[in-house]
Order: C-alpha cells, then sequence, then structure tokens
C-alpha cells in the first residue's frame, strides 16, 4: 500500500484554507492542522479552525501562541483602528494586512513540515488576498519557495518543501463551489474580521464571502446589515 504524501496545512478556520485542505485531503494527503492565535481580535476562527479539524478528522492540530497584537500596525491586531468596510480598492493594500503575518506563519509551517518530514505545506490564499495583501502574492510565494529550499536540511538535500497555494488564481465563487463539492460545512467556517460571536455581514471579508455565497447558489447565508 502506497503511503500518503503528509501536508501542513495552515488552517484559520476560514473557508479558503478549509477549501485548501479539503483539496489536500482529496488527493490523498495526510494532513497536519496548524493554527495561530496571533492575537487577533477574531479569535472567534480559531474555534472554526478546531471544528474545522474535528470535521476532516486531523490526527494532529496545533494551535501555537505568536502575539502580534505586541506591536500593532494592523487593525485585526489594534483595537484603536476601525476594521474598513468601504469595500476592496484596487491598488490600495487595506489596514487589515498584518505586517509579517505570513512570513511567520509560512516559517513556522516549514519548521513544523521538515520536523513531521512532511512534503507539502498548503497554503489558502488566493487571488481576492492578493489584489491587496503583498504576502498572498505568486511573487511572493515564488521567492518564498526558494528561502525554503535554501534554508532546510531537506532543502538542501533536495528534498525541499513545496509551498502549495492551489487557491492563488481563484476568485472567491469558484472557492465555494469547491468546498460545496467536497461537502464542506461552510457555516462552520469563519471570515469576518470582528470579533462578535455572529458575523457582522459589512467587513471587507464579509462581504466579498456573502457575495461568493450568493452568486455560487448558496442558500444559508445569514443576514447582512
Amino acid at each position: 500500500m502506497k503511503k500518503k504524501a503528509k501536508t501542513i496545512g495552515l488552517l484559520s478556520g476560514g473557508l479558503d484554507s478549509t477549501t485548501a485542505i479539503g483539496l489536500a485531503i482529496e488527493k490523498g494527503h495526510e494532513v497536519i492542522g496548524l493554527s495561530f492565535n496571533y492575537g487577533q481580535r477574531h479569535k472567534r476562527e480559531l474555534d472554526a479552525a478546531k471544528q474545522m479539524a474535528n470535521h476532516f478528522k486531523l490526527e494532529e492540530h496545533h494551535i501555537i501562541d505568536i502575539n502580534l497584537s505586541k506591536w500593532g500596525g494592523s487593525s485585526l491586531t489594534d483595537f484603536n483602528q476601525s476594521i474598513p468596510n468601504q469595500g476592496v480598492i484596487q491598488g490600495v493594500i487595506p489596514n487589515t494586512y498584518v505586517p509579517g503575518r505570513n512570513t511567520v506563519f509560512i516559517a513556522i509551517g516549514l519548521s513544523l513540515a521538515e520536523a513531521k518530514n512532511a512534503t507539502h505545506l498548503i497554503l489558502g490564499i488566493n487571488a481576492m488576498d492578493y489584489s491587496g495583501y503583498p504576502d498572498c502574492r505568486p511573487d511572493y510565494i515564488e521567492a518564498y519557495q526558494t528561502l525554503s529550499n535554501l534554508s532546510s536540511k531537506a532543502g538542501r538535500e533536495g528534498q525541499g518543501i513545496k509551498l502549495w497555494a492551489p487557491l492563488i488564481h481563484w476568485e472567491k465563487i469558484k472557492i465555494v463551489q469547491e468546498a460545496i463539492r467536497l461537502d464542506i460545512p461552510i457555516d462552520l467556517t469563519w471570515s469576518c474580521y470582528q470579533g462578535g460571536q455572529k458575523e457582522c455581514g459589512i467587513c471587507d471579508s464579509c462581504r466579498i464571502r456573502h457575495t461568493a455565497l450568493r452568486q455560487a447558489g448558496y442558500s444559508n447565508i445569514p443576514h447582512t446589515p
């Protein structure tokens, strides 16, 4: 019997990371979940991450504490800044961008991957993200892949861990369609930037999510104010 490829999945609890992990499992990968408590105001997403780990029956799911809120720099980690709700503005990086977040997360993911002899690190970043965030763009992933190959024992031995971003060129509607096909419990995922128990419906993340759900014909969309 062929041994399953082992993959580390960055699992935020949102629709994108959950769909990416679903795709990996569909391809026969054994996934280890990795989530971060980084001082985000929407810690509710960590509850969703636990639920998704249970949904996929992951044998391992690690939650790492890294308090990026100590220096703020983002409305997601600084309560003195307001969450934007005017919609995505082309060419403008919104204040929901968290300085260094993906660079830190991927570095830790690569460390876990090498320790666990995993071949891949799967990321849920996508086209809607990289229209705004600098650390969600193809050139960033390509550069980080080079760094990964140079910075690890596995990479130097020619067995570098592959950064796998299957959604990177997908629009949100396609992600929703794939989530539905994979029978992912979309209602249990969390994408809202606010920290309440219910989705706010007006932050940029909620707007993008709800628009895609409607476009995909998904019926159970929370009421939007």
